[in-house]
């Protein structure tokens, strides 16, 4: 999965948080956390989100734990409050039907075993419980400059697999999941300057940058 026991992020863990506070970092975390918010305005119950990273979007919806394979990562989420678990999507450390929610963002790309990911994910939820998605498709302009810097050996998009929503959506059905809303953002080019008010779409729209996916667990 990557050079090191705790993933390609480890080593770059204050530069990775530090884009989010540059000019186009910023405005890519605003427009997804709206976008997410599109489908789910408001997070109620214990959740988890997976590949929580420094815990930029967790401590923002108030998400109060957070999985990653980093602890470089871990160290910057748990000074924002959150709850860390050191661990993979593909082993969680929580009981079954212990979780409400579950939340990944650009997390199943890094993911060994994206379909044992999500069977751990159903295991863990409540019956009715929610999974969401927060996806930067392959063909939209976002999936294809990353997978673009994949094939020139980039040092942490090179261990990603990108994928289309329907492939994305075709996936999560297999383990169970049913797919209740979606929502759509980014639709500006990388290194372009976004409009003022960006455009958001609740609905799955092509050539999006980034999408949200509201899924519902399956029923044991």
């Amino acid at each position: 999965m990557s050079d090191s026991e705790f993933g390609p992020f480890d080593g770059i863990a204050s530069d990775y948080d530090g884009w989010y506070d540059a000019p186009e970092g910023a405005k890519v975390l605003a427009e997804e956390l709206e976008c997410l918010r599109l489908i789910i305005p408001e997070i109620r119950g214990c959740w988890l989100e997976i590949g929580v990273g420094t815990g930029r979007f967790a401590s923002i919806l108030g998400i109060s734990h957070g999985l990653d394979p980093s602890p470089s990562m871990l160290a910057i989420a748990a000074s924002r409050g959150i709850r860390t678990h050191v661990g993979v999507a593909e082993d969680l450390p929580f009981a079954d039907r212990s979780l409400d929610g579950v939340l990944m963002v650009a997390t199943l790309c890094f993911v060994t075993n994206p379909s044992r990911a999500l069977s751990e994910c159903a295991r863990v939820l409540r019956t009715g419980g929610t999974l969401l998605i927060g996806h930067i498709p392959s063909d939209g302009w976002w999936g294809r400059e990353y997978t673009r810097k994949a094939g020139e050996e980039h040092p942490v998009y090179s261990h990603a697999r990108f994928v289309t929503v329907d492939e994305l959506v075709s996936t999560t059905a297999a383990a169970g999941f049913r797919l209740e809303d979606a929502a759509s953002a980014l639709f500006w080019t990388p290194g372009s300057v976004p409009a003022k008010f960006p455009r958001l779409e609740h609905r799955l729209v092509p050539g999006a940058g980034f999408v949200a996916l509201k899924l519902r667990s399956p029923i044991p």
